[in-house]
């Protein structure tokens, strides 16, 4: 079982069990689908529409635990595109109604990395600028909130705005973002230099330089093949 179905499968079957009115809420909306659908004349399939969240609604249900809720509400969010009869692509959903509906959850757990796991590998990746866009501002937004746990989406996100976006000085601010976190927090060396790399792609060669420079004299690199790594882009940089 994978991780994020462990936490699932830990979070309504432990001490934190899945709240009675959530269990009620689910099960009456089943039931008004099945009486909607019973009296209904042929049917054909039409695309439903992401709703707004509610975060009243949401904190109702929860009653009291936001965790479950949580949950239940990313594996609902993650199988809108699948309705009835339809299979939706992800550039047909309202992108801002998404955005919306994942911070919601982050607000309901914040620990949790699933959210921004479909914000970066799967809505992120849509082939349309504008909505990757979207998906990258919020990763980014929710970087900055807390780095230590959020930084590898982040990283994502640089390479798709770098890579497919083609957007250079967008892909530098995350990367600076990377670069100046806190140093006593757990993210890489290679996570923390993206920017040196991005900067040699820019043609700043003299900024690169420097940047390379100061972290091997500051000895925060203290891998051998690594150190070895970065002297040989130094000198490649100072010889360009």
């Amino acid at each position: 079982m994978s991780e994020w179905g462990q936490q699932i499968s830990g979070g309504l079957t432990s001490g934190r069990r899945t709240p009675k009115a959530l269990i009620v809420l689910l099960l009456l909306v089943l039931v008004l689908k099945l009486v909607s659908s019973a009296g209904r004349a042929p049917w054909t399939a039409t695309a439903e529409q992401l709703p707004e969240p509610s975060a009243m609604l949401l904190n109702m249900v929860g009653g009291g635990d936001p965790l479950p809720v949580a949950r239940v509400t990313t594996l609902w969010l993650q199988a809108f595109d699948s309705q009835p009869g339809l299979s939706l692509a992800y550039h047909q959903l309202d992108y801002q109604t998404v955005v919306a509906w994942l911070e919601q959850i982050l607000r309901l757990d914040p620990r949790s990395q699933y959210p921004l796991l479909l914000a970066s590998r799967i809505y992120g990746e849509v082939n349309d600028p504008d909505r990757q866009r979207l998906m990258a501002a919020l990763v980014y937004r929710q970087y900055l909130d807390d780095p230590g746990r959020r930084w590898r989406w982040l990283a994502h996100s640089l390479t798709v705005v770098r890579h497919q976006l083609k957007d250079l000085p967008l892909a530098l601010e995350y990367a600076q973002a990377l670069t100046n976190a806190d140093p006593a927090l757990p993210i890489p060396s290679w996570a923390r230099q993206m920017e040196i790399f991005l900067r040699e792609d820019m043609g700043e060669h003299e900024a690169a330089v420097v940047m390379l420079g100061g972290l091997l004299e500051s000895g925060v690199v203290q891998d051998p093949a690594e150190q070895r790594f970065l002297l040989q882009r130094l000198e490649a940089l100072q010889t360009k």
